[in-house]
């Protein structure tokens, strides 16, 4: 595969950033963090991913392997979803915050090839950044790679069938889909450790991570649109057989 001048250059300018964030990352970030589920739950969690990933693989083999254009599209994704997931931003209550960066993806290639990269991101960061766990990575997963994908996607779609403005189509998906994701997460922390109930678990979970998310997700949004403003200049056809223009 031979890649253009500019391509090395935001390839390296993308790798040189995830490693100024990885060395900053510990294990006490966003993703829920290896031992701090039930066994139970780790099952069920693991076991609803896998007709996504297995949909996702699909996905790829379909649309993007037989293209060496759109893999550096699809790399550049991975890419970029995993510099902004491994950037954690301090919430209250010793917690952590951090974008996802999978609205992109969701939006170029759908939300199953999503899930691929989605789940590749996070085994790196458990085992080499000590960010998430390996217990933890079928929820993290679910609420990552599957959750946000899915209403980023969606909410391109419909967006695009409305003919809303691009540029605000694409911050919707990126910021819902960001939201989404820490939504499923305060209920998947909720139900693993309930209290007195449910509800007021996930209120509370809720509420520790809207402080931080909120600005967060509003900042991935605008990122998404200019990263996807620069494809959108250089890689049009791309765009156009992938059906996102």
């Amino acid at each position: 595969m031979i890649f253009s001048k500019k391509e090395r250059n935001i390839t390296a300018l993308l790798a040189a950033v995830s490693v100024l964030f990885a060395w900053q990352a510990q294990a006490g970030a966003m993703h829920i963090m290896e031992g701090y589920l039930q066994p139970s739950w780790v099952v069920v969690w693991s076991v609803l991913c896998i007709p996504f990933i297995a949909a996702g693989f699909f996905s790829i083999k379909r649309n993007i392997s037989g293209s060496h254009k759109k893999l550096v599209l699809f790399a550049l994704c991975g890419a970029f979803a995993f510099v902004l997931s491994a950037l954690k931003i301090p919430s209250v209550s010793g917690s952590c915050s951090h974008p996802t960066g999978v609205g992109l993806s969701a939006i170029l290639f759908g939300p199953f090839a999503t899930s691929v990269i989605g789940l590749i991101i996070l085994v790196f960061q458990a085992l080499l950044l000590g960010h998430g766990g390996i217990t933890t990575l079928g929820a993290n997963t679910f609420s990552m790679a599957i959750a946000g994908p899915l209403v980023s996607f969606g909410i391109y779609k419909l967006c695009k069938k409305m003919k809303i403005n691009l540029s605000v189509a694409v911050f919707l998906a990126a910021f819902l889909g960001d939201l989404i994701t820490y939504i499923t997460t305060s209920f998947q922390m909720g139900m693993a450790h309930p209290g007195t109930s449910l509800m007021e678990s996930v209120i509370k979970f809720l509420g520790i991570f809207a402080v931080t998310q909120l600005p967060l997700a509003v900042v991935e949004g605008i990122l998404t649109v200019v990263i996807f403003g620069v494809i959108k200049k250089y890689r049009k056809p791309e765009l156009e057989e992938l059906r996102v223009l």
